[in-house]
């Protein structure tokens, strides 16, 4: 009953003294336009048809909105196909309703779709957090090579690149992809569904963060050629094997600032230990295809010293402060 539904709808805070309450008859009365006109206004529907369910749902598209639409017999089928996101019962819906449906409530519990839509939007953003640093990354290798080339000297060998996008970029790509949700992550605004992978700026967050990272890499070899001593090819090769050192390290602090496209990373409360150990892994990784004889030469490697290895790491480092400030930034633009 209308006054039922109603009163069930006050004690849930979906409805307040200003809403509407209108029946399945009373919407059978009026015209679509008119239902355009009062639908951001009606909290409660009582007594509805399946087709006044479809209605519903074509208005509020109509108004841009996403629709989720819950049911569970039979006659439901069409609304929840029609609506973005069709809501079944899991123990006492009909098999039609479940097959109509884009996501099922095994316990029948709404509460289950808040879980659904955190972890929906996790898995979204851990998709798009381990992309931009798969793009910045490899970006900032394309550029090192370029602004090499064009100089005239060689920064990296193609074996370097490998070793980099095997080990350095994999590991942490992998971890960022099981990154726990970020503490605003159901404050948010809906997405709009015409947004795309790079929307919101990550575009823009690709290309600068590819760059500072070749710029970080040629100032790195650029050091190592002036504190090497020895020939030229030897110096070449203390150059190459800071810049290498730099490159792998840099994307390996990068993948801590991923953790958050948005917030700082000191101000996260989760911990992901994958990324940890991902980041000690390929740490000892890149530093041992250094120092270990028969892997430095057969990737023309230099030994480098304690105080070149420290400038090597501290311009990798560089990537988390720097990043931290363009956040700030982008934090205040964006309120």
């Amino acid at each position: 009953h209308k006054i039922t539904a109603t009163a069930i709808a006050k004690q849930i805070s979906i409805f307040s003294d200003t809403d509407l309450t209108m029946t399945g008859p009373e919407l059978d009365a009026i015209t679509d336009k008119e239902l355009d006109q009062l639908i951001e206004n009606i909290s409660v529907f009582a007594r509805v048809s399946p087709e006044n369910k479809i209605r519903i749902v074509e208005s509020w598209q109509r108004k841009g909105a996403i629709v989720s639409m819950t049911g569970d017999g039979v006659n439901d089928a069409p609304a929840l196909k029609k609506a973005d996101i069709g809501v079944a019962m899991g123990m006492t819906g009909t098999e039609v309703a479940r097959d109509a449906a884009s996501m099922i409530l095994a316990d029948d519990n709404f509460a289950t779709i808040i879980s659904a839509v955190e972890e929906g939007r996790r898995i979204y953003d851990n998709i798009r957090k381990s992309i931009q640093f798969l793009l910045s990354s490899n970006l900032a290798e394309v550029l090192t090579i370029f602004a090499a080339t064009l100089i005239g000297f060689t920064v990296l060998e193609p074996v370097h690149l490998l070793w980099i996008n095997l080990i350095t970029d994999a590991f942490p790509a992998m971890a960022l992809g099981v990154e726990k949700g970020e503490p605003d992550i159901m404050k948010r605004a809906p997405r709009s569904e015409k947004d795309g992978i790079f929307a919101n700026g990550m575009g823009f967050d690709v290309a600068w963060q590819g760059i500072m990272v070749a710029v970080l890499t040629l100032l790195s070899y650029y050091a190592g050629i002036h504190l090497a001593a020895g020939s030229g090819e030897l110096i070449h090769q203390n150059g190459m094997t800071m810049a290498f050192l730099t490159l792998s390290l840099a994307e390996i602090f990068h993948s801590f600032n991923m953790r958050s496209r948005r917030q700082s990373v000191f101000a996260l409360k989760s911990h992901n230990k994958l990324l940890y150990g991902a980041t000690v892994l390929s740490l000892v990784l890149c530093t041992a295809v250094i120092y270990i004889p028969f892997l430095a030469r057969a990737f023309d490697f230099a030994a480098v010293s304690a105080l070149e290895y420290v400038i090597a790491l501290a311009l990798a480092f560089a990537v988390i402060p720097i990043v931290e400030i363009v956040k700030l930034i982008q934090r205040k633009i964006g309120k």
